[in-house]
């Protein structure tokens, strides 16, 4: 039995007549750039968010870049942000000449730990970037009340998120700027890149949509110095299809997760924890297990597809040697990242394919 990671393949069959009509509306129209399908698909992003803005960009890379050019942040700011996440998070801020200042994790939800940050803030710090890992967001209230208390800007990497909530709110409609990624293998993905920025502050909100555009406030106007970070209408198309449908694929995550978690509750295998307060889009089904390299080449060899999210916390990669870290320096980061293992996670999941998911899994425990 051949199992598919994310299934792709078989959403898009699902949807095909719809996201095939809907691209070929635009191969009719030749309005690539700034089509009127970005319109449709930034109003309905807004309305299934509550965020008073919805920006649409390039990617989720270039959301964060957005979001801390609009804040003005400069060479030798500090940014605080956890280890344990894609390199993106940490990789952009570096992009822009500030200095990522790392937090530990909670070993729960491998969130960051809002406990830790208040130790890191020195005169130079100027955000707090947590991460939604895996696609729950982080405990928002905690950093907020500290970001507030140092007059902290809050800059939410939702890119593994959206559609998930926090108290009731979504992770989109928190703090003062929350990103999404739109990359084909999130929970809502488009046929390439693209993501979306999402404020409640007016002033904000028109810089990003200038600076997504060279910065212009009108044609060959620069007012900023910008990049070119649109979307294109092609994959505004797409998602216009996918966004109506994406509610009931949140669901029916939700009932993969609960499958793997009433199978696989045992003591040999960490499940992800969620908060009472929080629900998660399940962007991965993600566990610890000891002996992960060796449970993995045995699920391999059984057709199972895995994956490892992240096998080397951020403060021991290469690229960012020159901040200084060394090993112990986040322990909880390093000991998690020994241990982790991502599960298909996709709402198409059979039965069958989970059952044997798990039971071939278990096998491994024994």
């Amino acid at each position: 039995m051949k199992i598919d990671f994310a299934n792709l393949q078989y959403q898009y069959q699902l949807y095909k007549k719809e996201i095939d009509e809907a691209v070929q509306a635009v191969l009719n129209k030749s309005n690539y750039i700034m089509g009127e399908e970005i319109t449709q698909l930034e109003k309905s992003l807004e309305s299934f968010t509550n965020a008073n803005h919805a920006i649409t960009c390039s990617n989720g890379t270039d959301a964060l870049l957005l979001a801390m050019m609009a804040l003005g942040i400069k060479p030798g700011d500090e940014i605080i942000t956890p280890p344990f996440t894609f390199i993106a998070t940490a990789e952009t801020i570096a992009f822009m000449g500030a200095i990522p200042v790392f937090v530990d994790v909670d070993e729960r939800t491998y969130n960051i730990d809002p406990s830790k940050i208040e130790e890191r803030i020195t005169s130079k710090t100027k955000a707090i970037m947590p991460v939604s890992l895996f696609g729950q967001p982080a405990d928002i209230d905690a950093i907020q009340l500290i970001a507030d208390r140092y007059n902290l800007k809050v800059i939410i990497d939702g890119a593994q998120s959206f559609g998930s909530t926090y108290k009731g709110k979504t992770d989109s409609n928190l703090g003062d700027i929350s990103t999404t990624s739109f990359f084909p293998a999130k929970p809502l993905g488009c046929y390439g890149d693209g993501g979306a920025i999402f404020t409640n502050d007016e002033e904000l909100a028109v810089k990003m949509r200038q600076m997504r555009t060279h910065g212009q406030d009108k044609r060959y106007h620069h007012k900023y110095i910008g990049m070119g970070g649109r979307l294109d209408t092609i994959q505004a198309a797409v998602l216009n299809v996918k966004l109506k449908h994406y509610k009931k694929d949140i669901i029916l995550r939700q009932k993969v997760a609960d499958r793997y978690c009433e199978e696989l509750e045992t003591k040999d295998i960490v499940l992800p924890f969620i908060e009472k307060f929080t629900t998660s889009v399940w962007a991965q089904f993600s566990i610890r297990v000891k002996k992960r390299d060796e449970v993995q080449l045995y699920l391999k060899e059984q057709y199972i597809p895995t994956a490892v999210h992240y096998p080397r916390p951020l403060h021991l990669q290469e690229c960012f040697r020159y901040l200084g870290y060394k090993v112990n320096d986040f322990p909880v980061s390093e000991i998690v990242s020994k241990d982790i293992l991502s599960l298909p996670m996709n709402p198409y999941l059979l039965d069958i394919e989970i059952n044997n998911i798990n039971q071939q899994l278990l096998k491994t425990q024994v």
